[in-house]
């Protein structure tokens, strides 16, 4: 056998797997698995609520407080039919809830913490019983999440927001002002 056949038989027979091996199972990385586990539950909500949405009137441009308010309860009306059995968990998994708080972690490492503070600081300190399917509470303020962690958290729909209420982050829902889901204690204490 010539030099130049025996190369190309070692070539083909290094190119192919060995048998047994499992070519079409590549690894996959475990926290980017959970990211798109929360990103499906995520993206089942919106089709959900753009459903119960669709079948209510259309909200045309008006600065009529009462109209936004009254099609506000009735997309979270039509909602909370839709996921009459929905509770905390459903789209913060524990798995998901495990890697959230992962994903804080690391935005509160060294001079981040310190930045988020500072954004904290002006909000006004807040406990509440927060509800799935409930109402985001009227006296709890619209506090923004810092950016600091929104650069570390998965990016949601335009109608789905991160907000802070005490120590919880919450998953709302700006079309209904509603709680989606929450991952009670997940911000580090002290804060302030």
């Amino acid at each position: 056998m010539s030099s130049f056949k025996l190369w190309c038989a070692l070539f083909v027979f290094c190119a192919y797997p060995v048998a047994g091996q499992d070519r079409q199972d590549p690894k996959i990385n475990p926290d980017a698995a959970i990211i798109k586990d929360f990103q499906k539950r995520v993206e089942a909500y919106h089709k959900l609520r753009k459903t119960v949405e669709q079948k209510l009137s259309t909200l045309k441009q008006t600065e009529s407080q009462a109209t936004i308010q009254g099609h506000e309860a009735g997309i979270a009306a039509g909602i909370r039919e839709a996921r009459g059995s929905a509770k905390q968990g459903d789209i913060f998994s524990p798995q998901i809830t495990g890697e959230f708080r992962r994903l804080i972690a690391l935005a509160m490492q060294g001079g981040a913490r310190t930045r988020v503070k500072e954004s904290l600081k002006s909000a006004e300190p807040v406990e509440l019983a927060l509800r799935v399917n409930e109402s985001y509470p009227e006296r709890a303020p619209l506090q923004s999440t810092p950016p600091t962690l929104l650069m570390n958290l998965p990016k949601l729909p335009e109608e789905l927001e991160y907000r802070l209420v005490g120590r919880s982050l919450v998953l709302r829902c700006a079309k209904g002002n509603l709680i989606v889901d929450f991952i009670p204690n997940i911000m580090p204490v002290p804060l302030k």
